[in-house]
């Protein structure tokens, strides 16, 4: 009995179940989701900027010292002092080195005192010769004695110069006993160490030293550039070179480690012919180098100015894209969407690089988000420099603003 009221409960309890199972179901289908797409990316744009810019033409140039000098032993002897430190800077006239100079003023010495007898000699001759001119006239000595007179007396004089002559070259080969140098510079490595025998045979190399103040860099051009450069005035602002220099063209050099070109100066030669082989002529520019931060051998960027432009557009240099089809950028229209402009580029200024062909003036570019803007699709501009807009708010000017989403019946 108690076996069979069990199996009636649980089939009244069964369709109560089921029925509020299907209960709930109707509740939670009474209101249907509704997708809503995501706002536009976000894109930062702005307009060109216009200003007056000066059109360049830019160079890899290479570095080269003003002067290099050898120093070499002259005479022979023991290297017996190093007056300088390896690498260090020198002024003219200091001295570098110096050679064992004992032997050097013993043969000075020995030439002075052959000056002396020299000089001894060439009185006796011409007092002799005084004495026998006035004997002759008295018919007292003969005309031969005379005449050997003479010959004594001028044979005296040419052994007297030849004697000061010898003072002249032991004074010179004792001054090079003392290695000195030429010019403002800075040295190199000393490549013989003291005590070690210089000048035996040979003019024995001691260093190299450069002048790096001034300082010269070489570039080559190509004989189009060439015509420009010798058809453009330079800008107003570098017309102070053309002052100082007469008509020779301003150049400007910048390190690869530093903005810009802060290296002013002129070109100062010309090769007289283009190379046939590679189409371009050498060309030489002159700077001053008082901190000495250029370097012969160093790689440097060359800037030659020609014509100034008016009203030249320029786009920060980040906004420009580069594919094979060439340099472009990405514009936002008045629909909000993103354009690609294949555009050509001019020279940069500080940050900002010249659009010659490719924008108009009032046109947006978007500067930053650029990964977010895909051409031909939808984006949300905004101004540079002004705060995002709140939550809920249009999307700021250029483009109008985005439409919003219908939502979609039940």
């Amino acid at each position: 009995m108690i076996k069979r009221k069990s199996v009636r409960f649980h089939h009244t309890a069964l369709p109560a179940a089921i029925a509020a199972v299907l209960l709930l179901l109707a509740l939670a289908c009474g209101d249907r989701n509704v997708y809503v797409p995501p706002p536009p990316p976000k894109v930062t744009v702005s307009q060109p900027l216009k200003k007056q810019v000066t059109d360049y033409l830019e160079f890899t140039g290479n570095a080269a010292a003003f002067n290099t000098v050898q120093l070499r032993a002259r005479v022979e002897g023991f290297l017996e002092k190093i007056l300088f430190v390896d690498g260090g800077m020198v002024k003219k006239g200091q001295p570098l080195f110096i050679i064992q100079q004992e032997q050097y003023q013993a043969q000075l010495q020995k030439a002075q005192a052959s000056v002396l007898a020299e000089k001894a000699q060439l009185e006796h001759a011409q007092t002799e010769y005084d004495r026998y001119s006035r004997l002759v006239k008295q018919d007292a000595a003969a005309q031969t004695d005379v005449d050997r007179w003479h010959y004594e007396r001028d044979s005296r004089r040419a052994a007297l110069l030849a004697a000061e002559a010898q003072v002249v070259l032991a004074k010179l080969n004792l001054s090079y006993t003392k290695v000195i140098a030429p010019f403002d510079g800075r040295m190199g490595r000393h490549l013989q160490d003291p005590g070690a025998l210089v000048g035996a045979g040979e003019h024995t190399l001691l260093a190299e030293i450069n002048q790096i103040d001034p300082i010269y860099v070489y570039f080559n051009i190509n004989e189009a550039d060439l015509l420009r450069v010798r058809g453009k005035k330079p800008k107003a602002e570098e017309a102070k070179y053309h002052k100082n220099n007469g008509d020779k063209h301003p150049v400007d050099v910048g390190l690869a480690d530093e903005p810009g070109f802060p290296h002013h100066g002129y070109l100062d030669f010309a090769a007289i012919s283009l190379n046939p082989t590679t189409g371009t002529l050498m060309l030489r520019g002159i700077f001053k180098n008082p901190e000495t931060v250029i370097l012969p051998g160093m790689f440097v960027r060359v800037r030659c100015p020609l014509d100034e432009k008016k009203d030249a557009m320029l786009v920060p240099d980040i906004a420009v894209g580069y594919d094979q089809m060439g340099p472009f950028l990405r514009i936002v229209n008045d629909k909000n969407v993103v354009e690609r402009r294949q555009v050509k580029l001019g020279v940069k200024e500080d940050k900002y690089r010249v659009v010659s062909e490719g924008l108009q003036g009032g046109e947006w570019v978007v500067v930053s988000g650029l990964m977010r803007a895909i051409p031909g699709k939808q984006v949300t501009p905004e101004k540079e420099g002004e705060k995002p807009a709140a939550a809920g708010a249009k999307p700021a000017k250029p483009a109008k603003a985005q439409p919003k989403p219908k939502k979609a019946a039940p």
